[in-house]
């Protein structure tokens, strides 16, 4: 089965659900990312060796990130929570030479 970025998979002898968030061609390996927000890695050679199947992803795919379906999804009822990246409340400095400040 080919992984696919985005895709999501189940480990039929394991039972756990994980997508696929990465490939690696130059090392030939495989980067998922599991439900309890563990990232792991793994070769081509073990991913083709693994009983695999296709899986819908999870209604609370992102609940290791502290979000659930419902807050997730903007026609749920209640109010959104606005999501932040921490590097929206920096601010640049100016340096010479840059955009912000050219002399």
């Amino acid at each position: 089965m080919k992984p696919d970025i985005g895709n999501w998979f189940e480990d039929l002898e394991s039972g756990e659900v994980f997508e696929v968030v990465a490939l690696d061609e130059l090392h030939q390996t495989v980067e998922v990312q599991y439900l309890d927000g563990t990232v792991g890695e793994m070769d081509r050679e073990y991913w083709m060796a693994r009983s695999l199947a296709p899986a819908a992803a999870p209604e609370d795919a992102h609940a290791a990130y502290g979000l659930t379906a419902r807050e997730q999804d903007p026609d749920s009822a209640g109010s959104v929570p606005e999501l932040l990246s921490p590097l929206d409340n920096l601010e640049g400095e100016s340096f010479a030479g840059t955009d912000e400040n050219p002399f």
